[in-house]
């Protein structure tokens, strides 16, 4: 099998319209989340979200592609121009037939059926926009990427709910460690900042209209965001040859499944997905620097999620330092994971661990070594990105340093 690195990283989300500005803002532990600017908020219980504030396509896509696509879309799109830019890539005619795209994405084109749906039940149209099916199925941003840039090879939408980025990036590791290809452009994309895609989820009484406390006594709920983040993920070899920059190798990935609840996690689920990813990875407890945990901020997935990382590290969970940078930029559902492995570089790269903010007070039932309020400062050679998903779908991904 052979050795997967990223060579190239690119995002879009509420802390910053880039990597560069996402670093800034998580080194200074700069909260995102704050009161929803979108139609029908004073109709929300929770109108509060982390936003990526004054998004304009037209600075970034032409017309014609601003017409076929939705918003979660062209926030892939624009991830992928910096992750592609840094990596110094184009998808030639002898690399395009083994260079494709796989994304994770929950919620597909929200804005798109949001207005879909008023047009036809609020103003009583008879008809929708033509485009409509191309904007909002899920597979559009993997589609568009191959469109962009040219790319030939294995493509596809991964769906499993917040859990949706991990499975798909661990996807295209798998498509490069066994050869179907030599570079994928992986990561997610999200926008289910809309008034139905909000009631829908208040209907779960998951969310908050407070804030984001992940691990926190006083946390009461999650806060939705949006954004993308798109990597590229390239054999060794390859990128070796060609004299590419390596960001980390992705060491190893486990996937897993609770099979105990639609909504409840479980933590057996979990910890066998972060035992798995050690295991694959070659690693052991011990080398883990870092924990990007999945914290959302809900009592129960909080609370499983520790005693998760408690049966997979055993001692060393005393250890290892562990933050939730939901906290600052929101859930960003099928997105989280992409967005999140953003702070998994930033730990490698610069030794600096985003924290959790908007932390007050401990649970006496999650003894973590959590990294609360500022940034933390660390040398880190091994980094998990934990994801887990309703129906008990559990993705986790372990990076290492170049």
């Amino acid at each position: 099998m052979r050795r997967v690195v990223i060579t190239g990283s690119g995002t879009i989300n509420p802390l910053g319209v880039s990597v560069s500005e996402t670093f800034e803002a998580m080194k200074a532990g700069r909260c995102a989340i704050g009161p929803l600017d979108i139609r029908d908020a004073d109709r929300l219980t929770a109108p509060i979200g982390a936003q990526v504030a004054g998004f304009d396509p037209a600075a970034h896509l032409d017309r014609q592609t601003i017409s076929l696509t939705d918003r979660f879309s062209q926030f892939a799109l624009v991830a992928a121009e910096e992750a592609m830019g840094q990596a110094g890539l184009a998808a030639d005619p002898d690399l395009a037939p083994r260079f494709g795209a796989v994304l994770g994405n929950s919620g597909g084109g929200m804005e798109t059926q949001d207005d879909g749906f008023r047009a036809v039940y609020e103003a009583g149209k008879a008809r929708v926009h033509p485009f409509t099916v191309p904007r909002l199925m899920g597979n559009a941003p993997s589609a568009h990427l191959t469109l962009r840039h040219g790319l030939r090879g294995p493509s596809f939408t991964v769906s499993s709910a917040c859990a949706s980025s991990n499975h798909a990036m661990g996807q295209a590791a798998s498509l490069i460690a066994s050869g179907q290809a030599d570079v994928m452009l992986t990561g997610g994309t999200e926008a289910m900042l809309t008034f139905g895609g909000l009631k829908a989820w208040e209907g779960l009484r998951v969310m908050s209209a407070t804030g984001c406390r992940p691990f926190c006594v006083s946390r009461d709920g999650m806060v939705q965001g949006e954004g993308a983040a798109i990597f590229v993920f390239e054999a060794e070899e390859h990128a070796r040859a060609r004299g590419a920059t390596i960001l980390s190798h992705v060491a190893g990935h486990a996937m897993t499944s609770d099979a105990r609840d639609i909504v409840l996690p479980d933590a057996s689920g979990a910890a066998a997905a972060m035992t798995g990813a050690l295991r694959a990875a070659d690693l052991t407890p011990g080398d883990i620097g870092y924990i990007n945990a999945h914290g959302t901020a809900t009592a129960a997935n909080d609370r499983t999620e520790a005693a998760a990382i408690r049966a997979a590290f055993g001692p060393e969970a005393d250890r290892v330092a562990v933050s939730s940078t939901k906290s600052m930029h929101g859930h960003l559902i099928g997105g989280a994971g992409a967005v999140e492995l953003i702070a998994c570089l930033l730990a490698l790269g610069e030794g600096v661990i985003a924290p959790t903010v908007g932390w007050r007070e401990a649970d006496a039932d999650i003894a973590l070594n959590l990294v609360t309020g500022q940034a933390r400062t660390a040398r880190v050679e091994a980094v998990l990105s934990n994801a887990f998903a309703f129906g008990g779908m559990n993705a986790v991904l372990a990076l290492t340093a170049p």
